[in-house]
C-alpha cells in the first residue's frame, strides 16, 4: 500500500462557457508526487471542520502549495496595498488541516504560500510585500512574465538540516515566484535556507517530525535538477514511514 497525500485546493471559476465554480490545484504538484509513487488526493476547500478532521485522519502526508496571499488578520496585521485578493475559505481549510496534521505528526511539505502557511499557523508573521517593506532586497517576484523554472538567485542552506542532507550542499540555485516572505519565524520552526538578501527561504520543524517548507517551487524544477526531485522522494519516504507506523 502506498501513502496517500492530501493537497488542499483553492476555489476558482472553470475556464469554460459554463463558468461554474471549481476546486483546483496546479497539475505540476500532482505530477511531482506521482513520480515518487505517492497517491495524491485533492482536498476541497470546505469550511466543515468535521470533514477536514475526517480527511486528516485518512492521509499520510500533506502538501501545502502556492497561490494567493494569506489574509493578514491571521498574523495580526491589516492589509497593505500590495496584498493580492485573499481566499478566506482556503485559509480556513489550510490552517485547520495543518494544525491537525502537526498534532498528529503527519509529514508536511510547504511550497511558496505553503511555507508561509506553516509559519503563520505556528504564530509567525509575514512581509506582505518584500519589495516595498524590506530595503535593499533582490527581485523575488519573477512572475508572470518569466518561465516558472527560471533560476533567479541562490540560497544558503544551514548545516545539520534536512535540506542540507537532501540537497547535499550548502548553496542552491532556485526559482523565485513570490512577493511575500517570512518576517518573524513561528514557534517550533527554525530557518534552514536564506537568500542572499536575508529573506528566509526554508524552514524546518525543530523536533523529529518531518515538516519542511521552501519558498521556491521545486515542482517546476524536478526535470532539470535531480536534487529537487530528491526533496519529493524524501518527503514520500517520510509519508511511507508514517503509514507503516500507523498500521503497526
Amino acid at each position: 500500500m502506498k501513502p496517500v497525500v492530501g493537497i488542499p485546493c483553492y476555489s476558482q471559476e472553470r475556464q469554460n462557457d459554463l463558468c461554474r465554480e471549481a476546486y483546483a490545484t496546479q497539475q505540476s504538484y500532482v505530477r511531482a508526487l506521482e513520480q515518487t509513487g505517492i497517491s495524491p488526493v485533492l482536498i476541497p476547500a470546505t469550511s466543515n471542520v468535521e470533514i477536514i478532521k475526517n480527511i486528516s485522519e485518512r492521509i499520510d502526508g500533506l502538501v501545502l502549495v502556492g497561490g494567493r496571499d494569506i489574509d493578514p488578520k491571521h498574523y495580526g496585521e491589516v492589509p497593505l496595498s500590495k496584498l493580492s485578493p485573499v481566499d478566506r475559505q482556503r485559509d480556513h481549510l489550510e490552517f485547520t488541516i495543518t494544525s491537525l496534521c502537526l498534532s498528529a505528526h503527519i509529514p508536511i511539505l510547504g511550497i511558496c504560500r505553503g511555507i508561509q502557511t506553516l509559519n503563520v499557523c505556528a504564530g509567525g508573521t509575514l512581509w506582505q510585500d518584500i519589495a516595498t517593506q524590506v530595503p535593499n532586497t533582490i527581485k523575488h517576484d519573477y512572475y508572470p512574465n518569466y518561465p516558472r523554472h527560471k533560476l533567479s538567485h541562490s540560497v544558503q542552506i544551514e548545516k545539520d538540516s534536512r535540506l542540507a542532507e537532501i540537497f547535499r550542499g550548502l548553496r542552491l540555485n532556485v526559482n523565485s515566484l513570490h512577493h511575500q516572505g517570512i518576517k518573524k519565524i513561528g514557534k517550533g520552526f527554525r530557518a534552514t535556507a536564506i537568500s542572499t538578501d536575508g529573506i528566509i527561504e526554508g524552514i524546518e520543524w525543530i523536533g523529529k517530525d518531518w515538516v519542511v517548507g521552501v519558498q521556491w517551487h521545486p515542482e517546476e524544477l524536478i526535470n532539470d535538477d535531480i536534487h529537487m526531485k530528491s526533496l519529493f522522494e524524501v518527503f514520500a519516504s517520510a509519508c511511507d514511514n508514517y503509514l507503516t507506523g500507523k498500521n503497526t
